[in-house]
């Protein structure tokens, strides 16, 4: 067994774990993040995004030691404490960016990370930038909709206006 210490969406955990289990096994069954859902386990469809230290990880591909130390966002902790949507999480409710909702957690993780690195991205570069989170339901056009009209939301923020 090994000893990690996370910060998980602001809250510090410490656990022993199995040296061999994966990220989104411990947030899901050591601390009940089960937000961050399990799609392929071979860290094909994106489904397990979080955010690393910032950068988007498909946690099924992430040792939970490997986390040892870090800051970790989950979709759980995207909301306010009053239930308050993220900005990213109303795009997506606005444009249509979901449907039956399985790959959601990983697209609103790595959607994220896509508008920190690159606030103005355009349609092309929206959909290079999600490339590796899979949608079977959507067609990806409300996806794309939404992170580029959460792109102009965090602009404004950022501006504030």
């Amino acid at each position: 067994m090994a000893r990690i210490t996370v910060n998980v969406d602001g809250m510090t955990y410490t656990h022993e774990v199995e040296p061999r289990t994966l990220l989104v096994h411990h947030l899901r069954e050591a601390l009940g993040k089960t937000g961050t859902v399990v799609g392929c386990d071979t860290s094909n469809c994106g489904a397990c995004t979080v955010l690393l230290d910032g950068d988007s990880v498909k946690s099924c591909s992430v040792l939970a030691v490997q986390a040892d130390g870090a800051r970790v966002e989950t979709v759980a902790g995207l909301a306010g404490t009053d239930g308050t949507l993220h900005p990213v999480q109303t795009a997506f409710h606005e444009n249509h960016g979901l449907q039956c909702g399985y790959c959601t957690p990983g697209m609103l993780m790595r959607s994220v990370c896509l508008v920190r690195e690159n606030p103005s991205p355009t349609e092309d570069e929206v959909r290079e930038g999600i490339k590796g989170n899979m949608c079977r339901c959507t067609g990806y056009q409300g996806i794309v909709s939404a992170i580029m009209a959460y792109a102009e939301t965090a602009r404004d923020e950022e501006a504030g206006r």
